[in-house]
């Protein structure tokens, strides 16, 4: 007879990864933040821009921002500048994630 899985482990183990790739995905969007500049914004004001842009139904428009987020990436520039009070240490980026890099003038 073959050994019983030990399902209490397995489900220990997979929760486990998704704690992981839960905090690297919020780790991936401040990097996301600070790359495009955003980090210059106030907290209320780049939550009421995300909250219009997750509400926005205009597809066209959507599409636009998607295509520029695109260009963005495939640019291979980031906005930067050199901020040395802050702590520009970072976690290697993962593979097709953003690059972090300090924050540039946030200005759209």
């Amino acid at each position: 007879m073959r050994k019983p899985r030990d399902f209490d482990a397995e489900l220990k183990a997979l929760e486990d990864k998704a704690k992981e790739l839960k905090n690297r995905k919020v780790q991936q969007l401040g990097e996301l933040v600070i790359a495009t500049g955003a980090d210059q914004l106030s907290t209320d004001e780049l939550a009421g821009a995300l909250v219009a842009i997750a509400e926005m139904k205009d597809a066209a428009k959507r599409e636009a921002w998607a295509k520029r987020g695109v260009a963005f990436f495939d640019s291979g520039s980031r906005r930067t500048h050199p901020t040395p009070k802050r702590n520009l240490r970072r976690a290697p980026a993962q593979p097709g994630g953003p690059q972090a890099s300090a924050s540039g003038d946030g200005s759209q």
